[in-house]
């Protein structure tokens, strides 16, 4: 009680100093002329206002094409996917809301978030302002509560690196790949990347490829979801691409640039590596990121790995391919102690082998083959390792998947499920060109890559029923009142047999319900599978070890 007292306290404390001036704070946008959008709804799912449009492929992903000064864009934006825009914050706020169920503590969070987010707007680019707020005009009146709606913009970019820094939760494990001359088929430059960002299947259903013309700067396409600006995979007309995956960071004291907002930079800005390098260089950034960076002009990929206090590159020597996960690779952090637990403890090391295998045994990649690596379910040597497994490449929680072709222009955006669906191409040389206006359409869809037949098997039938089972039984560990069959537990772990985690839950389950021999056999079962991460291995020992003391 003394505790939470104290920390009652202190965010009081903190939240009454030094957020007065970022709460009230709404940018300069004066200088931008300004067309209010008049949206024409074509049908229910094409809109359009002047030059800019928004619809919907029949692989139903949508295609939203915008033109203009930062505040139009802004506008533009908004008021063509309003309703998805506010769809997406009612997704996101309620996994919030469910997280942190208590009213008190949810005051308490949106008091500590105004403290942290209090310098976010100092280190964020007026012009990148100037279009937050005007996207942000669309936003729902539903949240004022939690802060004004630009604020609320501006904080939900930093979503992304909140999410792994401060909770360290992993909701980004991504895998990324690089490969060009003899490891590629025609020797061009080939990026895949996963994206694994996971709010729920509700928030990944409404995928959003946005095709950008600002007044300033190179058109550039970007996969993400409504409301957002920044990018976490892109490609920008001059074949500059840009992915990120999150590194391990310490706790940061305070936000500074989300993460997405300096890699929109460099595809605004950047025709090479070097002036991509320059940009990630002089942003200060609060957590620690991998962002690989592909050129067309260089024919050459590399990796920028950014945190609060250190910033290196990784470019490798007398080779032709470059993989990222979700360590550090470069000179600057070989001495990073953080970086070097995080190699061992975590499965970013599992999945760098994994893409070294896969390469070794699909020579010469296309982008098909590319596509193929991305959907990897299995583990080192083809282990039967769990559908779900962190130590899988394709983990079967993707938002997204995406294989870039910089020097053709080429880029395919998988579809739903996870990135199992129908990969959809497009070419940025006829999108940024009066080619898309002639034929209204965005996709090339005759280089379309096929959906995954394991789409339409038994297995991934399972597996998604395996999915909302696990949430019953993990709710029959958090509640008192929630009883599960013996049958249950057997059928839930027959749906997904080589998951470690199944049998782990029904150890805790049974441990909690005093059947302390039946959580021994759980317990015992787990540890005979792939676990995901070292922490995870210790937990399940740990459970262990407390039953073995009961039976005694």
């Amino acid at each position: 009680m003394k505790k939470a007292l104290l920390y009652f306290l202190l965010i009081l404390n903190l939240t009454s100093c030094g957020t007065s001036k970022s709460v009230r704070y709404i940018p300069d946008v004066k200088q931008y002329s300004l067309e209010i959008p008049k949206v024409n709804k074509i049908n229910d799912s094409t809109f359009s206002f002047s030059q800019n449009y928004l619809t919907k492929n029949k692989q139903q992903l949508w295609e939203l094409y915008i033109k203009g000064n930062p505040l139009q864009l802004g506008y533009n934006n908004g008021a063509l996917t309003q309703d998805l825009m506010q769809k997406q914050e009612e997704i996101f706020f309620s996994k919030v809301e469910g997280f942190v169920p208590s009213k008190f503590k949810q005051k308490l969070l949106r008091g500590f978030l105004k403290w942290y987010n209090r310098k976010m707007y100092l280190n964020v680019r007026d012009d990148y302002q100037a279009e937050l707020y005007g996207l942000s005009q669309y936003s729902s009146d539903k949240y004022d509560f939690i802060a004004p709606k630009f604020l609320r913009s501006m904080y939900l970019h930093g979503a992304h690196d909140i999410g792994h820094a401060m909770q360290d939760l992993m909701m980004v494990g991504c895998s990324s790949l690089a490969v060009w001359n003899e490891n590629s088929e025609d020797g061009d430059l080939l990026i895949g990347r996963n994206f694994d960002f996971y709010v729920g299947d509700e928030f990944a259903k409404n995928k959003l490829i946005e095709f950008v013309e600002p007044e300033n700067g190179i058109p550039y396409m970007s996969v993400s979801w409504p409301g957002m600006i920044g990018v976490v995979s892109g490609m920008n007309k001059e074949g500059i691409t840009v992915t990120i995956n999150a590194g391990k960071s310490k706790i940061p004291l305070t936000a500074k640039t989300p993460i997405s907002l300096v890699t929109r930079e460099i595809l605004q800005y950047a025709r090479n590596i070097d002036e991509a390098i320059a940009i990630a260089n002089k942003r200060r950034v609060f957590v620690s990121e991998s962002i690989l960076v592909g050129s067309a002009n260089d024919k050459n990929a590399v990796i920028i790995e950014v945190s609060p206090d250190n910033f290196g590159v990784y470019k490798v020597e007398n080779s032709s391919k470059i993989f990222c996960t979700n360590h550090f690779q470069s000179e600057a952090y070989k001495e990073d102690k953080r970086n070097q637990k995080h190699i061992v403890e975590s499965h970013s090391e599992y999945r760098y082998e994994k893409l070294q295998e896969l390469l070794q045994e699909n020579q010469k990649l296309n982008p098909k083959k590319m596509a193929a690596i991305l959907r990897d379910k299995s583990g080192l040597k083809g282990e039967k390792i769990g559908y779900g497994n962190e130590k899988a490449l394709n983990q079967l929680l993707a938002h997204h998947a995406v294989i870039f072709s910089p020097q053709k222009k080429l880029v395919w955006v998988s579809s739903n499920p996870y990135q199992l669906g129908e990969f959809v191409c497009y070419d940025l040389n006829e999108i940024f060109t009066d080619k898309r206006l002639q034929n209204g359409k965005f996709a090339k869809s005759e280089l379309n890559i096929a959906k995954d037949p394991f789409v339409d098997s038994q297995e991934f039938e399972n597996y998604e029923i395996y999915k909302l089972m696990q949430s019953e039984i993990i709710s029959a560990i958090e509640k008192d009142d929630v009883l599960l069959s013996e049958d249950f537990t057997k059928e839930y772990q027959s749906l997904n047999p080589d998951f470690w985690l199944g049998y782990y839950l029904a150890g805790k389950y049974y441990f909690k319900q005093k059947e302390y021999s039946k959580a021994k056999v759980e317990f015992e079962m787990a540890l005979t599978k792939e676990i995901t991460t070292v922490p995870d291995k210790e937990n399940v020992e740990k459970y262990l070890k407390k039953t073995l003391k009961k039976l005694k």
